[in-house]
């Protein structure tokens, strides 16, 4: 992919919407820069009480600084609580606050923006003066004309919406038989015949047949099988423990991470709702790899759902909670971004 060039503001906040898959709403997102190359992108729910700012404003310094390569940030404060005539914007103790954490690490505030419910405008602009910009404005920029060409779209929330599930008893009885197989194979040589049918997938360029979704969907009841086709993914070779966490020194191959995501979630339309915890908490941490902790967390609840008792899924969803960002997304090297440059 060639590099975009974000060039104003509309750019910028077109880059969000593209980047984060949604636009944001009581949010702030902030963007890492080393000079004048975009890092990682951070969004994350505004205080919603007073008082708070700073503690507020260390957690998302944590998380700011976990890109090492940072010098500055821009930011954009999502809300649709209105500016007063002649008041600071909202959230103004907020921003005051991050500015002091983040210099206290070596990183500056390059820029801000406003962004309302229809209009924004610069951050720091002074009380009472209206420069504001109808966000419609935003659909014409130069870096949304670009992704959309390549194919990506902005959805109104962060909601998740799950293609239809088949919830077939046939199917359902199709993936237990699958599972009772399994259990009379010794469990090295079920984990590589899972394997081999994965890569299979993974290296194809077309979604699999049904028969083989069946086979694959009976094989993620497993976790020692689950783990094994977690660490395919990537397509690394190295230790699965260092994949599962994110912490390889190669970068992993994103594309067929993505493509990943979209075989399971063909599978899921063909499982019932017994077996899809699995293949739920699998895309769910697919996210999480990518830097989409909101997104993560969803598919988490999502799976519980289905089945309240998957550790899996219980378990990933108290690592998100407790803040832990996946170790590629702190490498600019191998964090999962979109490649635009700053002027």
């Amino acid at each position: 992919m060639n590099a975009l060039t974000i060039k104003d503001p509309a750019d910028l906040l077109s880059f969000i919407g593209h980047t984060l898959g949604f636009w944001p709403t009581e949010s702030l997102v902030c963007i890492t820069l080393d000079k004048n190359k975009v890092g990682a992108t951070l969004r994350i729910d505004l205080p919603r009480q007073q008082g708070s700012e700073l503690a507020y404003a260390r957690t998302v310094s944590s998380y700011l600084t976990s890109d090492t390569t940072a010098t500055s940030i821009v930011f954009a404060v999502y809300t649709s609580t209105r500016c007063e005539p002649g008041q600071p914007k909202p959230h103004a103790a907020t921003i005051a606050a991050l500015t002091g954490v983040l210099a206290e690490n070596g990183i500056t505030i390059r820029d801000g923006i406003f962004v309302g419910d229809d209009a924004y405008s610069p951050y720091d602009s002074e009380p009472g003066q209206d420069i504001s910009l109808p966000l419609s404005s935003t659909e014409y920029s130069q870096v949304n004309a670009e992704f959309i060409y390549r194919g990506s779209t902005i959805e109104p929330t962060n909601r998740i919406m799950l293609p239809a599930a088949t919830q077939e008893t046939a199917k359902s009885t199709a993936v237990e038989e699958r599972m009772n197989t399994i259990r009379t194979q010794p469990p090295d040589d079920a984990a590589r015949e899972a394997s081999l049918l994965w890569t299979g997938m993974l290296e194809s360029k077309d979604f699999p047949t049904d028969e083989d979704c069946l086979n694959l969907i009976a094989n993620f009841q497993f976790p020692h099988i689950r783990d094994r086709l977690l660490a395919d993914i990537p397509g690394i070779d190295e230790p699965p423990q260092h994949i599962l966490f994110a912490q390889t020194n190669t970068p992993p191959k994103w594309s067929r991470i993505e493509w990943a995501q979209q075989l399971l979630l063909h599978a899921y339309t063909r499982t019932s709702p017994q077996h899809a915890a699995p293949i739920l908490t699998t895309i769910g941490y697919i996210n999480w790899w990518q830097g989409r902790g909101s997104k993560a967390h969803q598919y988490m609840q999502l799976a519980l759902d289905t089945d309240p008792g998957y550790r899996f899924a219980r378990l990933s969803d108290q690592m998100l909670g407790a803040g832990i960002i996946a170790g590629w997304n702190s490498n600019k090297n191998t964090a999962y971004k979109t490649h635009l440059d700053m002027p």
